[in-house]
């Protein structure tokens, strides 16, 4: 590719500036869910039969793939216990409470259900944390039951494992896996604020880019990566099965009937895609062509006017160098 006008340093320029979410600010937010992990392992010591077991930062923050636009931090919390609710609507409630004697220095609206989750407020830095419950038996792996954020069930998982998954391929490739990570969420995030019904949730881009890194793709070349993503997703069509064996045989994976197969890497019976209908996968398949089309028009821009012009059809009005 061409790069008179836009280079790769450009590319790592505009991801520093406008698409990561600043270290200060992620040490900070770290910092926080760290001091409600302790406040809660001192209950815990104090009253052993307590039925929150752990609480696990979760998400992209945990990744290391979040971005500047990061407006909540997502935290596992582990209940334990024949008492616990089996529904969700209960567990939710039974979560709230618990956190609630757990942290007692909390007012009231501090503490809020919500339909899968817990938010929990800090008034300070007006960061909120949103606790989601897995109904936990003891595994020494951690794996338990999540409330899925996408239609309430429950969901086996391990976050540890999660967490595990995605730092073994940024030790492959460190900096530049998780910054095309964040680069894809960052079009998909323009998307998404183009199209309130666009859908292509941050847990299949990292996937997909997985099976990429997996496959001996380079990310080091920032525009290059990109367009690699792109491609694969006009060509495959997303109708190839994306699976991992890390924690599990290929061969234990059973049939999906959904039009799109991104296995879980922690879970071999759970699509990670399976809400995503033909309809939506047209739609990031078409959004890729788009975006790859662009890619190839900017590398052959004649003015550097030209060139962020096309860029801006990946990133939108953000992008400015």
């Amino acid at each position: 590719m061409a790069k008179e006008h836009v280079s790769h340093s450009d590319i790592a320029e505009y991801a520093k500036e406008k698409v990561n979410l600043p270290k200060d600010k992620a040490d900070e937010y770290r910092a926080q869910v760290q001091r409600l992990r302790e406040k809660l392992e001192g209950y815990i010591s104090e009253y052993p039969d307590f039925t929150l077991k752990k609480m696990i930062l979760s998400g992209s923050l945990a990744k290391g793939t979040a971005l500047k636009s990061l407006n909540d931090i997502d935290v596992a919390c582990y209940v334990s216990g024949a008492e616990a609710p089996k529904d969700v609507k209960a567990l939710i409630e039974y979560l709230a409470e618990r956190l609630r004697k757990a942290f007692p220095n909390f007012k009231p609206e501090q503490v809020k259900p919500k339909t899968y989750s817990v938010t929990v407020s800090f008034i300070g830095s007006g960061l909120d944390v949103d606790v989601v419950p897995i109904l936990y038996s003891g595994d020494p792996n951690w794996y338990g039951d999540l409330v899925s954020q996408d239609d309430g069930s429950f969901l086996k998982t391990c976050i540890p494992r999660h967490i595990e998954f995605i730092g073994k391929r940024k030790k492959k490739q460190e900096v530049h896996f998780s910054q095309v990570i964040r680069l894809a969420k960052q079009w998909v995030y323009f998307l998404k604020s183009e199209n309130e019904n666009f859908r292509f949730k941050s847990f299949m881009v990292e996937l997909i880019m997985s099976k990429l890194l997996d496959s001996g793709k380079d990310f080091s070349d920032y525009p290059e990566a990109l367009q690699e993503f792109f491609t694969y997703l006009a060509k495959s069509d997303l109708k190839e099965l994306i699976a991992f064996n890390d924690y599990y045989p290929l061969s234990s994976i059973g049939s999906h009937s959904s039009p799109v197969k991104i296995i879980d890497p922690v879970n071999a019976e759970n699509n990670a895609a399976k809400q995503y209908n033909i309809q939506q996968a047209k739609a990031i398949v078409e959004a890729a062509i788009d975006a790859g089309d662009a890619i190839d028009a900017a590398m052959a821009a004649p003015t550097k006017k030209e060139t962020v012009y096309y860029w801006q059809k990946v990133f939108g009005p953000s992008f400015q160098i």
